[in-house]
């Protein structure tokens, strides 16, 4: 197992790439479903947010790949295609209803994606680490990236919150005001 990059000073260039492949198989799942609650919440004031989110996970997606390939690090088609598959099968989740959407489905997937937004972000932080060993990232952009994770996970997680609410009863304020900050 090779420690160090010939073209740079990236250490297990090797484990770097099956990183890269997770993050690019969530990124998959993640455009996958907020596809899906785009049709779900057509009409609806999270209609426009969602739309503006799958354009923005689309292009992170496409930046992911992009820096892959300035890695030299192969996509693993497996991987995406497994994703592809998981998404369309977690569909079948027990939701409290057999044959109808249960309001339960949104409460699930909008912590889901919020929490999925902590994760990729999460990713996008290590890939800055490894823009200060590999000069050909783009310092910038991996900035960029975490700064509109930050955005996306603030406008999710009150999505959450109200549609909790709406579900289950209760206040759907942001959480600094519900813990009084």
């Amino acid at each position: 197992m090779s420690e160090s990059s010939p073209s740079g000073g990236i250490r297990n260039p090797d484990l770097l790439g099956i990183y890269c492949n997770d993050h690019l198989m969530a990124s998959t799942g993640g455009v996958e479903l907020v596809s899906r609650m785009v049709g779900t919440h057509r009409g609806t004031p999270y209609e426009a947010p969602l739309e503006r989110l799958l354009t923005e996970l689309r292009e992170e997606r496409s930046a992911l790949r992009a820096m892959m390939d300035v890695l030299g690090v192969p996509v693993r088609q497996y991987k995406q295609v497994a994703t592809w598959v998981g998404e369309k099968v977690s569909r079948l989740k027990l939701n409290g209803r057999l044959l109808s959407r249960s309001p339960l489905s949104d409460v699930i997937e909008f912590e889901f994606i919020a929490t999925a937004v902590l994760g990729k972000r999460a990713g996008f932080e290590t890939l800055r680490e490894v823009a200060e060993a590999e000069p050909r990232l783009d310092r910038a952009l991996l900035d960029r990236l975490i700064t509109q994770a930050d955005q996306q996970h603030e406008w999710l997680s009150e999505a959450r919150r109200e549609i909790a609410a709406k579900v289950f009863g209760g206040r759907s304020e942001p959480a600094s005001e519900a813990a009084g900050d």
